[in-house]
């Protein structure tokens, strides 16, 4: 077998870490982490913007996100776009900058975004071991239609295999990192 028929496999793989990676960067582990804002946009002008674009975004304190937009007309816009997102924080606007202040996270809430990474780390090991399904479906249909050998099918499935544990060890890896993160006070 071909280290390159496994690419396409691996490949979603690593695609599938990268998603739970971005997903768990837009958690907040009561310290301040521009990257909450990364999914919230604001109407600029009839053009959905995300708020990293509408002006300079900076951690002053470990606490806090100043959000500077270059078009002072857009801190309301700004401002209702955040109190509709879901990130929980509430900002202060002083008119020519925008706070947001993380508060320090209570031990319930520790325990509670513990439980959201762990369900993250899991769909992401679903995901890839469905991956592994059907990369072992693939080579199996080329069995059928006698374009590799029962050897190479082995082969294929036992690459496959550690494929697999190694993104789900990349995968725990991440996790684990995330919950330190997070249970740190």
């Amino acid at each position: 077998m071909n280290k390159e028929d496994y690419k396409p496999f691996e490949e979603k793989m690593k695609k599938t870490i990268n998603v739970l990676k971005d997903d768990l960067a837009g958690l907040r582990a009561g310290r301040a982490n521009s990257s909450v804002l990364d999914k919230i946009v604001v109407d600029y002008y009839g053009v959905p913007t995300p708020i990293t674009q509408l002006g300079s975004v900076t951690i002053p304190e470990a606490r806090i996100i100043s959000i500077q937009p270059w078009d002072a007309k857009m801190l309301k816009e700004i401002e209702k776009a955040i109190q509709k997102s879901d990130i929980g924080l509430n900002p202060n606007n002083d008119g020519k900058i925008i706070r947001l202040v993380f508060p320090p996270l209570t031990e319930e809430r520790r325990k509670e975004l513990t439980k959201t990474v762990k369900k993250y780390g899991e769909d992401a090991k679903v995901a890839v071991r469905s991956i592994r399904r059907d990369a072992i479906e693939h080579f199996k249909a080329q069995k059928k239609s006698n374009a590799i050998t029962e050897d190479d099918l082995k082969s294929a499935e036992k690459d496959i295999q550690n494929i697999t544990d190694k993104r789900i060890a990349e995968i725990e890896k991440v996790v684990e990192e995330k919950e330190k993160e997070i249970l740190e006070v």
